[in-house]
């Protein structure tokens, strides 16, 4: 990249940098603190996230940092191990691991993740992130800004019983002057060309100054502190030096720390995979990233972050949602939003510790709706049924459960049309030629599995003795070693005892070796491929 490419690049992505760094900041304190880990911990990961991973990633669109999918690991890892610098062993330990499956090229397993799931999986996050927003944007912030878990103890009332009556009226009014200049923004094309200043930066200056305002007059609508981003102010050297936790190496001897480091690089790996997919799709240029170079950047990352104190990584939806949506064109945004999370942190938290939670919520509300917009259900029902419901079981069970689980329900839902789609097309045959004529045509689907060989077999059961019975493999490309058999067996046994006459067609010259014997009643026709 030459000096004319890079400063292109900062230009054009300075802007979307600058929004992703205002929405990441909250997510990565909220997963510091839902982990039970040091609040510094979440920064540092969304720091190196940016810089490291970003530089190394060929993802245009991709934000890494600290993942909300990894918390309940990571709390019960810090519980079960004691130390939270054991933790961070296992985090080195994770690093290398993705270094591994990075270089065995693990990556292309990404390849397999149908489209329809990966809609859903997006779809799913807006709608959790829409709902998880709400409590900050009414004043009533219980849960943290990190979590993709909508429900985490089941489906329990209380979570909206206690939100609407508890809202602030301060919050209210902040979140919607955020949301009105958010969608003036958005819809007024001579303020859409000002990429310099991004309507999230407007908003949340916005909320600063009207929360002062609110406090400067003593009214009752001023936010308090605990609706406000919260970070560490370090004022000694001590402080600084004490921002920094360095692992237990000694940890490398415990097997429990190897155990946790693997489940952290399982996990890890497959969101980021499922994110990168994700990623590419809200890339308006459909540019594809590079999964086995990804893999090897998350491990980097996840080395570097372990090694100063910082939370596990992984590629994260939201951040990469608000980073395609700022307009982001390359991955400079994300290096920029890591040195903008660097920069403001040791040198200015005290102004960042000013923004409202709400007008941070607004931003991410209009994310979550872009996510899960009704016109993207529309477009998958009026696609059949095949599409549209494993998108919305994988939706729902994103929603109510969490995001592996999600698309794995997604993806069971999908191959089990898949596995009855190749059962119902093994073979062109109604059930009235079967049972109304004796001289009739089994022809054969593109590609015969093993999943096929129950209907075939029911049919040939059903054939009456002293019929006529042509196999017409013309037109297929694949055919199992299973269902030959079956052939052979029909053809060469049953059908010499019950004098049914097989005519193959389309079989190739060495199966009439395999199928065929001197005496049995199989009349080859012409070949073909199989």
């Amino acid at each position: 990249m030459n000096f004319k490419n890079i400063t292109s690049g900062i230009s054009q992505n300075f802007a979307p940098g600058l929004v992703v760094f205002l929405v990441a900041l909250p997510l990565c304190l909220g997963i510091a603190l839902a982990s039970g880990a040091p609040p510094l911990s979440g920064i540092i990961s969304g720091i190196i996230g940016g810089i490291v991973v970003g530089f190394i990633s060929n993802s245009n669109i991709s934000v890494t940092g600290p993942a909300a999918g990894l918390t309940a690991i990571i709390v019960s890892a810090i519980t079960e191990l004691g130390t939270f610098e054991l933790f961070l062993t296992a985090g080195l330990i994770a690093g290398i691991i993705q270094l591994v499956l990075g270089f065995i090229r693990a990556g292309s397993i990404s390849n397999y993740f149908p489209n329809n799931v990966i809609e859903g999986m997006l779809a799913g996050i807006g709608i959790i992130i829409v709902l998880k927003q709400i409590p900050h944007a009414l004043g009533f912030d219980k849960d943290y800004e990190g979590n993709q878990t909508l429900f985490d103890d089941g489906f329990n009332m209380s979570y909206f019983s206690e939100l609407f009556s508890s809202v602030h009226t301060g919050a209210i009014v902040v979140t919607l002057v955020s949301m009105a200049i958010l969608l003036t923004w958005d819809n007024v094309a001579a303020l859409k060309k000002i990429k310099m200043l991004p309507g999230a930066l407007v908003a949340v200056v916005a909320g600063i100054l009207l929360n002062q305002l609110f406090i400067s007059t003593g009214s009752s609508l001023a936010i308090s502190s605990e609706h406000l981003v919260t970070l560490p102010v370090p004022q000694t050297a001590e402080d600084f030096k004490n921002l920094i936790t360095i692992p237990d190496f000694g940890g490398f001897a415990n097997p429990q720390v190897w155990i946790v480091g693997a489940t952290i690089a399982i996990v890890a790996s497959i969101e980021t995979l499922l994110c990168i997919e994700a990623s590419d799709r809200l890339d308006v240029k459909r540019r594809i990233t590079d999964t086995n170079l990804e893999l090897k950047a998350q491990g980097i990352g996840n080395l570097i972050s372990s090694v100063i104190g910082g939370l596990p990584m992984t590629s994260v939806v939201v951040r990469s949602s608000a980073n395609a949506n700022a307009g982001a064109t390359s991955k400079m945004s994300a290096i920029i939003h890591g040195v903008l999370l660097l920069v403001c942190v040791i040198s200015i938290p005290f102004i960042l510790n000013l923004i409202p939670l709400a007008t941070l919520a607004a931003v991410l509300i209009l994310v979550g709706y872009k996510l899960a917009k009704p016109a993207t259900f529309m477009h998958f029902w009026h696609n059949g049924k095949y599409q549209f419901i494993p998108f919305l079981a994988t939706v729902l069970a994103v929603v109510f459960t969490d995001l592996l689980k999600g698309v794995g329900i997604g993806l069971l839902i999908s191959i089990i049309y898949i596995l009855q789609g190749n059962m119902k097309r093994a073979y062109y045959l109604s059930r009235e030629e079967l049972n109304e004529t004796d001289d009739f045509t089994i022809k054969l689907a593109e590609e015969v599995s093993f999943l096929n060989k129950a209907a075939i077999k029911k049919t040939i059961k059903n054939v009456k003795p002293g019929s006529k019975v042509t196999i017409d493999a013309s037109g297929t490309s694949y055919i199992t070693t299973d269902v030959l058999e079956l052939i052979q067996d029909f053809a060469n046994v049953r059908a010499k005892e019950e004098n049914i006459t097989v005519n193959l067609v389309g079989f190739k010259t060495s199966y009439k070796e395999y199928a065929a014997d001197k005496n049995s009643h199989i009349n080859i026709t012409h070949n073909g491929a199989i």
